[in-house]
């Protein structure tokens, strides 16, 4: 497995790498950082290459496990892929991915996830200054680190303030752009909310999202339908819920269906149904609603003689209770939700009492994670008091 970890400085997303080393036995791997992502030079400590050391011990980062210290450097992504590939089924980690045509070969392969890690600007720029602080360094001002984030993230060095500026710390101006990091927020598998206020909470967080997993790199067939089933409910035209079913047998697709008014009539969503458009509450004026449900349209589109014995029916959404007695009726053997419904106990006595199992599927959290967390009071007095962050 090979995790890829982008994120903002101060994110935490060298912090998350260290975690994977240092929890699940995961390796470091390396390659090289584009001269324009480097840190711009301090003019009063510039050494010969026109390079800061000061402003390059102050955007290392925190953890142990810098560049350099431990782990594998490739020269290019070809060669490191050449190698994990042999060995994909060890665990290793990179945090230098740059630019979209290195994570495109990365995404090609089957054992690669990547992960994006991110924070509030006034979380990242305190551990910044605490990080700066420990370094026995001046931390740079606000609006520089600010400058510096938006190089990263955009790309263009159009971003610094005007030649006026003559202070020391003052970014450069200039007109050259730059390949930035934000085009590949968008393909990350998971995208952590990282504002915890220590190590201990985060490390907490990142264990509930058991990274590692297999699963995350090739679904497990609860998870491989319910996404189909997700997928399906994405066609609904009802204005009341999206819902999206599958009917499969050994493995294997039977039909699909979404909820939405019958074939010739108009779709709900351009008025065909009227109850749903009246903003009906739910449960009520059932009887003159015109919309079949997703498991009737998978049902009906499978006719009985489609349905054999030991079928399962996956729905995004715990079937109704006009719709059990219909699975009962057809002879389906399971029946898999991810959302609950506001009938779920009358549902599962009827299918209990057909003999027809019920059962709720979670799969793994992805896309933002981390966004409503518990400590929430915890993050707002680190920006306001200062409270020192040890990542």
């Amino acid at each position: 497995m090979l995790i890829g970890i982008t994120g903002s400085i101060c994110s935490g997303k060298h912090t998350t790498a260290e975690y994977l080393v240092q929890h699940h036995g995961f390796l470091r791997l390396h390659l090289p950082t584009p001269s324009q992502l480097q840190p711009l030079p301090n003019h009063s400590s510039a050494d010969s290459n026109g390079t800061s050391e000061e402003a390059r011990a102050q955007f290392l980062p925190s953890v142990t496990d810098q560049k350099g210290t431990r782990g594998l450097t490739f020269p290019d992504v070809d060669s490191l892929l050449e190698f994990v590939t042999k060995r994909w089924r060890e665990h290793w980690v990179l945090t230098d991915i740059y630019d979209e045509a290195t994570l495109e070969l990365l995404l090609r392969r089957p054992f690669f996830l990547l992960l994006n890690v991110d924070a509030p600007v006034g979380v990242r720029y305190q551990r910044f200054c605490e990080r700066c602080r420990r370094r026995s360094l001046t931390p740079l001002p606000l609006e520089v680190f600010i400058y510096h984030n938006d190089l990263q993230l955009y790309g263009s060095r159009s971003l610094a303030s005007s030649s006026s500026q003559s202070t020391t710390n003052s970014p450069p101006r200039s007109t050259a752009s730059a390949t930035g990091t934000i085009h590949l927020l968008a393909r990350s598998h998971v995208q952590i909310f990282n504002a915890h206020p220590t190590l201990e909470a985060y490390h907490s967080f990142l264990a509930t999202l058991d990274l590692p997993s297999p699963i995350r790199l090739r679904p497990t067939w609860d998870a491989y339908f319910m996404t189909l089933a997700s997928l399906a409910s994405q066609r609904s035209n009802c204005m009341k819920r999206r819902v999206g079913c599958v009917l499969v047998h050994n493995a294997r697709i039977i039909s699909t269906g979404y909820n939405g008014t019958p074939r010739n009539l108009t779709n709900c969503n351009e008025g065909g149904c009227a109850r749903c458009n009246s903003a009906s509450s739910g449960g009520s004026a059932l009887s003159t609603c015109l919309c079949l449900h997703a498991e009737e349209n998978a049902l009906l589109e499978a006719g009985r003689e489609r349905i054999r014995e030991g079928s399962v029916l996956y729905c995004d959404t715990c079937p109704c209770l006009t719709c059990s007695v219909k699975i009962a009726q057809v002879g389906v053997k399971e029946v898999v939700y991810s959302q609950g419904y506001n009938m779920d106990d009358a549902t599962r006595r009827v299918l209990k009492e057909a003999g027809v199992g019920l059962r709720q599927f979670i799969p793994p959290k992805s896309g933002l994670v981390g966004f409503s967390i518990d400590d929430s009071e915890g993050t707002e007095l680190v920006v306001r008091n200062g409270t020192k962050l040890n990542y």
